[in-house]
């Protein structure tokens, strides 16, 4: 059972025996919560190897178990099996709990409001606070009806869904690129060609890997790309469907970025299996920031390799992350090790996450006694000495898991409510421990 509390072990003065680790992550959550919904749209049975089994993916699994879909889980395996209908929904009235995943409630919210049918809409506390207005309002523009227990745009609601209206609508992406991942993949529903306008470029490598996945999942899709200041245009020609197939999902490159910073901060050289330079994941930037802080990365047959730098070495950076902006923390962790400033661009969004991660990450490094700055859309922290703290996590796993590192060269760091990594690693914290075992006496 996991404690209230996690004592970082700090590694200062320690003597290694170990600095060659090889470190095993779970499954993509990303990729996996995006498979299971193209399994439920697919033309056929689907099975998904190297699944994530955390919070997310099991909240995702039971909605379409409740929504009437044969659809097993085998967690020693790491395997899901989910028999699609071809775009066709076993029951036309369900009622659904997401919980906080935010995947499961902008995907399964846009498939279900174009569909026929009654689905009654609800969530966790955390996930009632983050916004859905901008692609409840496409849905209701493109035809479905809906009704609000509480305050417009927020969970819980009810769906009352009756196909596409419409043949183009438009969706903001600043403040989630989830909604245009969750109209692409149901575009497929239309009976005609759907054009989808875009205003805005937050999260666009995350809608890459929507697109990418789409791709091998049997469908079509053209873009017409932003020119002169215009709106980028997708269309998902009419027609297609998902096809069924086995599929192989990646570790979790998020996942991975924990470990590699581990390397960064203690000069240590870390391998994370099958995690390669040609993964679909936006965060495997971050991997590229911290070879420009000084570390060193080599690709092995076992997977991408990182060694950190000596101490005292690790280089300030000015990093745009609008690319990889579930690890503005995980950055934010480290920076006050470096012997410059750094500087984190590009994450305003990171506001209307499962926290408000910039205010978060600015109240427990002044909390250590680090100097940062902030602005609506960046950070800048300074380099210091972080002393004795308690990390508020606010429920958000990246929080717990990115401030492990901090304590990793820092006395006396806690970390609240550990148990919130079940959202997407639950055993990260025995993973770090074993992982810390292997390196040191």
């Amino acid at each position: 059972m996991m404690k209230d509390t996690y004592q970082v072990p700090c590694l200062e003065g320690r003597t290694v025996k170990n600095r060659d680790l090889t470190v095993r992550v779970p499954g993509s959550k990303s990729i996996t919560n995006r498979a299971l919904l193209f399994a439920m749209l697919a033309d056929g049975e689907c099975r998904l190897d190297g699944a994530l089994f955390s919070e997310d993916s099991r909240y995702f699994l039971k909605c379409l178990q409740s929504l009437g879909f044969v659809a097993h889980a085998d967690e020693d395996e790491c395997s899901m099996t989910v028999r699609g209908l071809n775009g066709k929904l076993p029951c036309k009235e369900a009622s659904l709990y997401v919980g906080s995943a935010g995947t499961a409630a902008r995907f399964l919210t846009a498939c279900l409001g174009l569909s026929e049918g009654t689905f009654h809409m609800d969530a966790s506390e955390q996930m009632k606070k983050r916004p859905m207005a901008p692609l409840l309002s496409s849905l209701e523009e493109l035809g479905c009806q809906i009704s609000y227990k509480g305050a417009y745009g927020y969970f819980p609601f009810t769906l009352n869904g009756s196909g596409f209206h419409k043949e183009r609508i438009t969706i903001d992406i600043e403040t989630s690129s989830q909604f245009l991942s969750a109209l692409l993949i149901a575009s497929v529903l239309s009976p005609k060609d759907l054009n989808i306008e875009v205003n805005g470029s937050h999260g666009m490598a995350y809608v890459d890997m929507t697109l990418r996945m789409m791709n091998q999942f049997g469908i079509r899709y053209l873009v017409n790309a932003n020119k002169m200041n215009k709106p980028t245009i997708f269309t998902v020609p009419a027609g297609q469907h998902y096809i069924h197939r086995q599929y192989q999902i990646e570790p979790d490159v998020s996942a991975a970025c924990y470990f590699y910073g581990l390397a960064a901060m203690t000069g240590l050289s870390v391998t994370v299996e099958d995690v390669f330079a040609d993964s679909m994941q936006g965060d495997l930037r971050f991997i590229y920031l911290l070879v420009e802080m000084g570390c060193t990365l080599q690709s092995t047959e076992s997977g991408l390799c990182l060694t950190g730098p000596e101490k005292g070495k690790l280089r300030g950076i000015a990093a745009d992350m609008s690319a990889c902006s579930d690890q503005a923390i995980t950055l934010a962790a480290i920076a006050p090790f470096a012997n410059s400033p750094v500087t984190i661009t590009g994450i305003g969004h990171i506001r209307y996450q499962e926290s408000d991660r910039i205010h978060a990450i600015v109240e427990n490094l002044t909390a250590m006694g680090v100097t940062c700055k902030e602005s609506e859309d960046k950070i800048t922290i300074y380099p210091g000495n972080p002393h004795k703290a308690t990390i508020k996590t606010y429920d958000d796993h990246r929080l717990a898991m990115g401030f492990s590192l901090t304590g990793l060269g820092a006395q006396g760091i806690t970390i609240e409510n550990p148990g919130c990594c079940r959202k997407t690693f639950e055993k990260y914290f025995d993973v770090l421990d074993d992982t810390i075992k292997r390196a040191y006496e």
